[in-house]
């Protein structure tokens, strides 16, 4: 049985990133992952949804080129070549972790583990079982799609965000369960590729966790192309048609409705794996394992990142939690700061945000002040023929201090990090306001939301 100072369970946004961090410490590593290194983000989440969101912006320029006096022939799709593509990008970033691995000296396990009480990792390698052992461990498992107890649901007739990416052909329509991040985003894709989509979501709008007014202005662009949005809906049964599946709707009034549709695409959470670790008997909140600032279980000398600890549940957080499991396992001390996460939705116009949004804000109690700049006044973005959107600003009246920025529009995900600096620095509406930025660019809406802020706008 071979012993590590560190066993890293998951090889995913937390895992990989944590086993790295232990090995640049000094420590010995192995890392465990039963599927593809890189995780659901790389494999089947972030990385190919990104992919064919790129392919649908194209196909939505050809079609906008038009009004440009830009001409072009039919577009025709080919869904093996983009699945190729995809696969193509993923295999080369795959490659690229396993990369990272060796130069780190760090053992691999392609293998599903099982943790023990006492530290061992049982490995069934196929069929022939292995045991390591470690000093510390850091539970990276991630998490998989929530599958909700409709009646009629089985696993021949609908799709989640981790299998979709199998299809061969174009649907000839579809319905997603869920109008969240995952959803959305998929909405834009099948949308460019001329799909027919339907959007069920229980709340009363679409991506609830964002900035209302955000979501109002994406659901205006969504519906644009013609995605139909069916708010404060749920689905109370499924059925395999005649023609398709059937797919039973009651909207809040009491209405109901049924839509025939080619394909079923879920997208209403997510649920954290705990299979590989079941015998340890963590202490818990609710669904996720209960850890404190250095992501420290109940347990001594067991850490846990990434999804299983719920929080965020995005890739590049799951990145942060693994890199402190990994100090503090390796001997240092480092502590998880949740005050500035950028979060993005990557769909067409874009939805970026930090920090608190404006009903947050409210609900604190904190004196404040807000101001949203449109994208519709900005050289830049009527260059670039993408009017929609806006920048908002919240700071408090006491020091300036800013609270939050959420924004909307043309690749506004590039743009977070400028404000989410900022508010890592604490810094204020003055020191923004009095920083030049460069002309034409989009981000000049954020100095002009400062200044405006200030009293001292010039193009509000």
């Amino acid at each position: 049985m071979k012993t590590y100072e560190v066993a890293v369970v998951g090889g995913g946004p937390a895992g990989y990133v944590a086993a790295i961090r232990a090995a640049q410490l000094g420590r010995s590593v192995v890392l465990v992952e039963a599927r593809e290194l890189g995780g659901t983000c790389l494999n089947r989440g972030c990385i190919p949804s990104k992919t064919l969101l790129r392919h649908a912006e194209v196909i939505e320029n050809i079609e906008k080129a038009k009004s440009w006096g830009i001409e072009t022939g039919p577009v025709t799709v080919s869904m093996s070549k983009m699945m190729a593509r995809k696969d193509e990008v993923i295999q080369k970033l795959r490659t690229g972790i396993a990369y990272l691995m060796k130069q780190g000296k760090i053992d691999v396990l392609n293998s599903y583990g099982k943790v023990q009480a006492d530290g061992s990792i049982t490995i069934d390698e196929n069929g022939e079982k292995k045991v390591v052992k470690a000093d510390k461990v850091i539970l990276a498992t991630g998490s998989q799609p929530v599958v909700p107890p409709i009646p009629g649901l089985e696993k021949e007739n609908f799709h989640t965000s981790d299998t979709i990416f199998d299809i061969k052909e174009i649907p000839s329509s579809l319905v997603i369960v869920g109008g969240g991040i995952i959803g959305v985003e998929f909405a834009c894709i099948f949308s460019a590729l001329g799909v027919p989509v339907t959007i069920v979501e229980m709340s009363d709008r679409i991506v609830p966790s964002e900035d209302p007014q955000a979501g109002k202005v994406l659901a205006k662009s969504l519906k644009k192309k013609g995605i139909s949005i069916l708010t404060s809906t749920k689905v109370t049964a499924v059925e395999q048609g005649d023609s398709g599946r059937l797919v039973q709707i009651e909207r809040q009034s009491g209405q109901t409705e049924t839509l025939n549709t080619d394909l079923i695409l879920l997208s209403v959470g997510r649920s954290p794996n705990t299979s590989a670790f079941q015998s340890l008997n963590l202490e818990m909140n609710g669904p996720f394992v209960k850890v404190d600032e250095h992501m420290a279980t109940s347990l001594p000398n067991v850490y846990a990142a990434g999804d299983l600890v719920g929080n965020w549940q995005l890739a590049h957080v799951a990145s942060a939690e693994g890199l402190v499991a990994a100090a503090n396992a390796a001997g240092e001390t480092e502590t998880m700061d949740y005050h500035v996460v950028p979060r993005c939705v990557y769909t067409s116009p874009e939805i970026a945000s930090v920090g608190m949004t404006e009903e947050q804000a409210e609900q604190s109690g904190i004196a404040y002040k807000v101001i949203k700049v449109d994208h519709a006044s900005n050289g830049k973005a009527l260059t670039l023929d993408e009017k929609e959107g806006f920048t908002k600003l919240i700071a408090d009246t006491t020091h300036g201090e800013i609270l939050g920025v959420s924004m909307v529009g043309f690749h506004v995900t590039e743009m977070i990090a400028e404000p989410s600096a900022f508010m890592r620095l604490e810094g204020t509406v003055d020191e923004l306001a009095s920083m030049i930025h460069a002309h034409p660019t989009v981000t000049e809406t954020l100095y002009e939301a400062a200044a405006t802020w200030l009293g001292k706008g010039v193009h509000q």
